[in-house]
């Protein structure tokens, strides 16, 4: 778990974290950020001394809290099926009630051929992470013949993954935030076993 942070280092990790879901990485300055949370630009720099340490800080965050999440649906489920769907409905919540429209790792992905290294290991990592979580999730899934698997768990983890970052990005480009909810339930639709 990463470390705790001063109030003002935390406010600061919280607003970054708005800009890069809304924007990615080329689309704030520390200008943007000292505005916004009342504190000069030598002052952000005291606490994180340049942006890759800020972004790469904020996106280690992001992983933890995604790892946390994930292993609680899986421990007070214990139902792939029932895992996927609430992952969903997470990201159905957040986008409908507008307190998270995008996955920034999803959104930092966009932008890896131009991000910095230790930012690109991040996100790289964020995806290896809910991979993997995936993936044993759709191996109990069809063990226990809830899930149809028509490739191997690994393909369908990452089909799953694609599927709901690929709604995400059409209910941004449509305007619909509801948008996202219909296109994630297609994919669940396709994995639920008849058996």
């Amino acid at each position: 778990m990463p470390a705790e942070l001063s109030p003002k280092a935390a406010e600061i990790v919280a607003y970054t974290r708005t800009l890069l879901e809304a924007g990615g990485y080329n689309s704030f300055s520390y200008a943007d950020i000292a505005a916004q949370v009342n504190i000069s630009k030598a002052s952000i720099h005291h606490h994180f001394p340049s942006k890759v340490d800020l972004v790469r800080e904020v996106v280690a965050r992001y992983r933890a809290e995604a790892r946390t999440g994930l292993s609680l649906l899986e421990r007070q489920l214990d139902n792939p099926l029932g895992e996927l769907t609430a992952y969903a409905d997470y990201w159905s919540t957040c986008i409908a009630g507008g307190t998270s429209s995008f996955c920034i790792g999803a959104m930092l992905a966009a932008e890896l051929p131009t991000l910095p290294a230790e930012v690109a290991v991040e996100v790289r990592g964020h995806f290896d992470d809910l991979s993997g979580w995936l993936t044993t999730t759709m191996e109990r899934g069809s063990a226990r013949h809830q899930l149809r698997l028509q490739g191997t768990p690994q393909v369908e983890a990452r089909m799953f993954m694609a599927s709901v970052h690929g709604a995400m990005l059409a209910a941004r480009g449509l305007g619909d935030p509801l948008a996202f909810e219909s296109l994630v339930r297609v994919a669940i639709h396709r994995l639920a076993s008849t058996a």
